[in-house]
């Protein structure tokens, strides 16, 4: 795929991909950081009750990715809601859009950052965690920079590894399962509930990838939508499984003692095999979250400041690799950063409000689709919209106050940072 230079008209990307390959996309961008990693942030929030939460997560997820799939349906081009929020709603809401992204997926690189250090240390524990998660993400930040991209092929290679290891764990710790585990089973109420939920839905959102790639999808009308209502329910049925039988299995607090929660469970199996099995899937996952969020990531860098909403100079084209190489470096330092200072419950939470204000975004834009272009009742996305706010309301008040500003931040650079052109 050849990038976009600054100056040029849009080149026509090819439309290489069927479905198979549309919904391994979407798994290998959800299945990482939310199964292996988050959902021990989760129980330590709710409890057992967790499980609901995720359950939760889901109907929402499923929302705002059916949200996401009749726009991408019409609008088949890369920039996701950026794009969507310039079309449909106003220029200010799509930079929210994008912005709110950069803070999600930056976020998002560090915690599966933190988690792949966590599930390496399984079999190396030699190692330290913060000083893996820090050199994956360089390791993939070169990558991205030379111009190496993964196929399809990889990608539905590396969904089989983990999805492979996560069904292997279930049935292998099941047995292990003991219901007082469960008990109490909420002990911190609905509020508990729903802050789990917010945090879980970080775990579903990697649906996006497969609407981000409208560009690239054989009758994207069809597939894109199909592939997304697939990605969603097998990604609930997975994780909804694995999560019974890990607190089952370690309890709600054994599971938030650590950053590599499965692996936690793994060890209450009684089977010493799992823990190595159970760690190659883990780093096989999140090794492809990280790579394909920092690809993300630098385009939606190169795009924003491509059209002014961030300093130009980040649209550069490297002339020999043909990728946006000051985006590329900008987007992996500040990740690398966030995983050597940040905790694991910090930076996914600051993902999980800030990628709920990017949905509420894309709810409100399918909303004004035009009624030719709808592919699904209004209801879906007024649905998707308030389960957003609920979400990003039932997290803790640092939190919301602290994604608040972060928001305002990016709003203000945007008012002063000297346009050309007025975008209001």
């Amino acid at each position: 795929m050849k990038s976009e230079r600054v100056g040029e008209s849009k080149p026509a990307l090819r439309r290489d991909l069927g479905l198979l390959d549309a919904v391994g996309v979407g798994l290998g961008a959800i299945v990482g950081a939310g199964i292996f990693v988050v959902t021990g942030v989760a129980a330590g929030v709710a409890g057992p009750a967790f499980l609901v939460g995720l359950l939760i997560a889901g109907i929402a997820a499923t929302a705002n990715a059916l949200s996401s799939a009749q726009l991408a349906a019409e609008y088949p081009q890369s920039g996701g809601t950026y794009e969507y929020g310039y079309r449909l709603l106003r220029p200010w809401a799509g930079f929210a859009a994008g912005w709110m992204f950069l803070v999600s997926k930056i976020s998002a690189a560090a915690t599966v950052g933190l988690g792949l250090g966590a599930y390496l240390e399984g079999i190396l524990p030699e190692l330290q965690p913060r000083v893996v998660a820090v050199v994956a993400i360089v390791a993939f930040t070169l990558l991205n920079y030379f111009g190496i991209r993964r196929s399809s092929l990889a990608n539905l290679v590396i969904v089989t590894i983990s999805i492979g290891s996560l069904v292997l764990f279930a049935f292998a710790s099941a047995p292990a399962f003991d219901a007082a585990n469960l008990r109490p089973f909420a002990p911190q109420g609905l509020r508990g509930i729903l802050e789990s939920a917010a945090i879980l839905f970080f775990a579903y959102t990697g649906y996006a990838r497969i609407a981000t790639l409208g560009e690239e999808v054989r009758e994207p009308r069809k597939t894109i939508p199909r592939a997304v209502v697939i990605t969603i329910v097998s990604a609930i049925v997975i994780y909804s499984l694995v999560a019974l039988v890990a607190v089952g299995t370690a309890g709600a607090a054994g599971l938030a003692s650590t950053s590599a929660p499965l692996l936690a469970a793994a060890a209450e199996s009684g089977h010493a095999w799992l823990l190595p099995a159970l760690s190659i899937g883990g780093l096989a996952a999140m090794l492809g979250v990280i790579l394909s969020q920092i690809l993300g990531l630098s385009r939606m860098v190169f795009a924003m400041a491509r059209r002014g909403d961030l300093p130009r100079s980040l649209a550069h084209i490297h002339a020999k690799h043909d990728v946006p190489d000051r985006a590329i470096l900008i987007v992996g330092a500040i990740a690398a950063i966030v995983a050597a200072t940040g905790t694991l419950r910090g930076v996914a939470t600051a993902a999980s409000f800030a990628i709920l204000i990017y949905y509420g975004i894309t709810n409100l834009a399918a909303l004004r689709l035009p009624a030719r272009a709808k592919l699904y009742p209004d209801l879906v996305p007024m649905a998707g919209l308030a389960l957003c706010v609920v979400l990003a309301a039932s997290l803790a008040l640092r939190t919301i106050l602290i994604g608040s500003a972060i928001l305002a931040i990016g709003m203000l650079f945007r008012m002063v940072a000297g346009r050309r052109r007025d975008l209001t």
